[in-house]
């Protein structure tokens, strides 16, 4: 097995002025290159936070991160963000787009970052647009869009620099039934193709696409076969805390 990711004994921990919050604790996980994974668990077991460390958007505070068998831990942020823009695409619930660019503008801007020519940002922008299947959308504002084609297009700009990784969360949480089944078969595609796919839901059917899936609870990886039947698993007011 050839790992893409490697965590060992991951701690986070936010701090207040007054509460210490520990978001994960000695989370361990392998992630095999081309596998579809997705993380499932209640609000507040850390599951974004999980995300947001292996995407590089956040740092940790105890433990060892290898991506492609490289350790982040002493990376600045000018170079984890350069490796991010290389190697990791996102897929967010609330699409991220810029509302004053068109659609073409708005999947180019990951490649403006790496400083590609414009011939060849326009021959990319136009492969993962039409991948996606809106090439007659390019000059269409997020605005102009349904929700479905935002998150589509939003699913372009994860693809067009060709990344190793896709990180999405929530992908499918503002979208009805139909445009959440249309995005999962875009993420099913995109994994075939031998991107590895992490995927953040709430939804164990969705989460049933997926080739693995990882519970957490309390900040951890856990068997589910050792879960006490008592702990509620799902998501309740008086389950809620600063997790994520």
């Amino acid at each position: 097995m050839v790992k893409i990711i490697e965590l060992k004994d991951i701690n986070k921990v936010y701090r207040t002025q007054h509460v210490e919050t520990h978001a994960l604790e000695e989370l361990s996980l392998e992630v095999a290159k081309g596998e579809f994974i997705s993380v499932m668990g209640p609000s507040g077991s850390g599951k974004t936070t999980l995300l947001n460390i292996i995407g590089l958007l956040d740092t940790f505070d105890g433990g060892s991160y290898l991506l492609d068998g490289d350790s982040v831990a002493q990376l600045g942020d000018r170079q984890m963000s350069r490796l991010r823009n290389a190697k990791i695409g996102f897929i967010f619930q609330s699409f991220n787009l810029i509302p004053d660019l068109n659609v073409f503008d708005n999947v180019e801007m990951p490649l403006r970052y790496r400083g590609m020519k414009a011939k060849q940002r326009r021959e990319a922008v136009c492969e993962a647009v039409a991948t996606v299947g809106l090439t007659s959308r390019l000059k269409h504002r997020p605005a102009q869009l349904s929700g479905g084609q935002q998150q589509r297009v939003a699913v372009a700009r994860a693809l067009v620099g060709q990344p190793n990784l896709v990180l999405a969360d929530e992908p499918t949480g503002n979208l009805d039934s139909a445009m959440a089944t249309d995005i999962m078969d875009l993420l099913g595609q995109i994994n075939e193709k031998g991107t590895t796919v992490i995927m953040v839901t709430h939804d164990s059917e969705l989460a049933r696409r997926s080739k693995r899936q990882i519970h957490l609870l309390d900040g951890k990886v856990i068997d589910l076969t050792m879960v006490d039947p008592h702990t509620p698993l799902f998501d309740s007011p008086n389950n809620m805390n600063a997790r994520g």
